[in-house]
């Protein structure tokens, strides 16, 4: 760990060598001690066992950005157009709902459930389609659309006493902060709370932690910034390669930040340069997590 005008600065290492085209939604199964990914493009959900360094996949059918942990077990698939529910020890799944399934041109982006237990999840077109994407919270089995007509969602996270919720639309560079009421639902229009538009780097994933600070991954800055309450950088994890997507903590004590990435549109050239770009990464900061809550579908 070093500082550098004020900011503290860290650098990740390889976890699991697993080269994802589309590395994504990292989320932490804290009754299991397992960690999942998504490598959406290629179809396929993998795990982590921290505590052995054991590791795995599952292949799908379809494109999946998330698996969430189920209060009553098992995992919630966010998938390109549906719901569904898995199950890890025979890989049996079943569809709980679809969603924009009459619209070829989206998929499934980034998701997170929030304090209530409730799943906030986007979608994006498949080409970036300009304004294709829109913002959805799924409450107690109900989905319920909340924005249309964002490009790339993403930075979904919320508060620890629920407060807010964050997000953004990657193409504006503007991390957007919503008020929610006592039931988590926004309130009013979300304000601007974070500008990376003329920064090195475009905002994807997030996660908050302990302290109430939201650490942010920069794709095509090879960074996962750590923001105070303000908005203003005050960590810094540097990767060695270019596509960080997002970030989780992890493992028993929830000190260990995984951070998934891309070689989404690389070249030849740029897989040489970057050849485990699309892996798993950890860093170990000294600041703990916050526990995500299960997902309720009732």
């Amino acid at each position: 760990m070093t500082k550098d005008k004020s900011v503290t600065t860290w650098q990740a290492e390889l976890a699991v060598d697993c080269r994802c085209m589309l590395g994504e939604g990292p989320q932490w199964d804290a009754k299991n001690q397992r960690l999942h990914w998504c490598n959406i493009l290629e179809q396929q959900l993998h795990w982590l066992s921290p505590a052995s360094g054991d590791s795995g996949q599952y292949p799908l059918d379809h494109m999946v950005s998330l698996a969430a942990p189920l209060g009553g077990g098992g995992l919630l698939l966010v998938g390109e157009d549906r719901l569904s529910r898995f199950d890890p020890v025979n890989a049996a799944v079943e569809r709980f709902c679809d969603f924009e399934a009459d619209n070829p041109v989206t998929r499934s982006n980034d998701a997170r459930i929030d304090r209530h237990g409730s799943l906030w999840l986007s979608t994006m077109g498949k080409q970036a389609e300009k304004g294709a994407g829109s913002l959805y919270r799924l409450h107690r089995g109900k989905l319920t659309l909340l924005r249309s007509g964002l490009t790339i969602p993403n930075a979904i996270c919320f508060s620890e006493d629920g407060e807010f919720a964050w997000f953004t639309d990657t193409a504006t560079g503007v991390v957007m902060r919503w008020t929610l009421d006592s039931d988590g639902w926004p309130q009013g229009e979300p304000i601007p709370w974070a500008d990376f538009s003329n920064t090195q780097g475009n905002p994807d994933g997030a996660v908050v932690d302990s302290e109430g600070c939201l650490w942010l991954a920069l794709w095509g800055a090879g960074q996962v910034v750590r923001l105070d309450q303000d908005g203003q950088i005050i960590g810094r994890v540097e990767l060695p390669v270019s596509q960080p997507s997002c970030p989780a903590f992890a493992g028993a004590d929830l000190k260990m930040l995984y951070i998934t990435t891309a070689q989404e549109g690389f070249s030849a050239e740029q897989i040489a340069q970057e050849p485990t770009a699309g892996s798993l990464f950890v860093v170990e900061t000294g600041i703990t997590g916050l526990p995500e809550p299960l997902l309720r579908l009732a």
